[in-house]
């Protein structure tokens, strides 16, 4: 097994703080989620059954055991405030998936609660997280050659994402999936990418 690199808690940007899931997030991710569904339902299986509070809570705890397992580095998205005072809100989540300490490398996945789409924060989160993975380990990185994002080339504002950033699409692997919300419905995945040599 790889020496593993330190894994940051938090990761700012100009307007997100971007923070390891912790059980007392529960109450703030259902919110943001139950808020979302009808946006969220095309594309995510998981949400297509929503965890309750109780659930929520249960499955941060393992989501919190795999992060400091390095297994999936997921975090929770939460929009700062300009007014002094006023706490953080809870308005999605990103983080890595796909993990392959090997390569190393990663998949990038994102969702912004339905309040706040449309106002660049998806762009700015992913921005944040391709930086960290693919500066080297020596220089506070993650150090990964390989990062990807898989999308459904129907989510448009999704799709928009990597090429703003410099991905490069790999594949359009055509009939790959089922919709999230509809089996019986073939769907295509984007496979876009961005290495370091």
């Amino acid at each position: 097994m790889p020496t593993l690199p330190t894994v940051p808690h938090e990761i700012r940007t100009p307007r997100l703080l971007l923070r390891r899931p912790d059980p007392a997030d529960a109450e703030a991710l259902c919110a943001a989620v139950q808020a979302s569904l009808p946006e969220l339902q095309p594309w995510m299986i998981w949400a297509q059954t929503p965890l309750d509070l109780i659930a929520t809570r249960d499955n941060l705890q393992d989501v919190t055991a795999k992060f400091d397992a390095r297994e999936n580095l997921r975090y929770h998205v939460w929009r700062v405030p300009e007014q002094a005072g006023v706490p953080p809100e809870l308005i999605g989540s990103s983080g890595y998936h796909a993990l392959d300490w090997r390569v190393p490398k990663g998949e990038i996945g994102y969702w912004i609660a339905t309040a706040h789409a449309g106002q660049g924060y998806a762009t700015e989160v992913t921005h944040a997280l391709t930086e960290l993975a693919l500066n080297p380990a020596a220089s506070g990185g993650l150090g990964f050659r390989r990062l990807e994002i898989r999308c459904d080339p129907a989510n448009h504002r999704s799709a928009r994402i990597p090429p703003a950033l410099e991905y490069t699409l790999d594949a359009h692997l055509v009939n790959d999936t089922v919709a999230a919300n509809d089996p019986s419905q073939l769907r295509d995945t984007l496979i876009f990418s961005r290495t370091r040599s």
